[in-house]
């Protein structure tokens, strides 16, 4: 049996960002639970905000397209964001509408929402460790495009502090979470 192939992408693309380096750091330890991870950024699939007259005359732009056909390849993925005015980042969720509207090409199966489970992490420098933004952005996936997601996900507070010099989380209760939701994702992206 393969490892099951785990999306995993940052909602932040600033140099040095706290949530980049965390999604390293669940890359890094994917393997260990079972997962075969790949890490992009959304840099590379850059989108203008969303617009339904450019949609009406151009369709999804082609990255949308090419992050839709890389989502519905995976048998999981893992949405790493900070947090923004407790919610998530402007260009996680302008990502999220854009691949939502991307209508296959003929004999094309995409399914980047209802194929691949889901599992949500982030970071921030508050106590709170993203956990709004992450509430959001369930609710979004969930109410929105019928995602399963898993219900253990990884919420790191203090971002300035959590990370070692080997880019591993300190903390033993952000290390357990971890564990927990790589295991439960692993798991679930098997099964499905």
């Amino acid at each position: 049996m393969t490892d099951p192939g785990i999306l995993i992408f940052s909602g932040s693309i600033r140099k040095e960002s706290t949530n980049t380096r965390l999604a390293e750091a669940l890359a890094a330890a994917l393997p260990e639970y079972g997962g075969a991870p790949n890490l992009i950024s959304l840099r590379d699939y850059a989108m203008p905000i969303y617009d339904g007259d450019l949609e009406t005359e151009s369709g999804a732009p082609d990255a949308a397209r090419k992050l839709a056909r890389l989502m519905s390849d995976h048998d999981g993925i893992i949405i790493v964001s900070p947090e923004y005015n407790a919610g998530p980042t402007p260009l996680l969720k302008n990502t999220l509408d854009w691949v939502s509207r991307v209508r296959p090409a003929d004999g094309e199966i995409l399914s980047p929402f209802k194929g691949p489970v889901f599992a949500l992490a982030g970071t921030s420098p508050g106590a709170f460790g993203s956990l709004r933004a992450m509430t959001v952005t369930r609710s979004m996936l969930e109410n929105g495009f019928g995602t399963l997601i898993v219900p253990e996900q990884l919420a790191v507070p203090q971002s300035g502090q959590a990370f070692g010099e080997d880019g591993n989380l300190i903390a033993e209760r952000p290390r357990l979470m971890l564990k927990n939701m790589l295991t439960s994702l692993v798991h679930k992206a098997r099964v499905l």
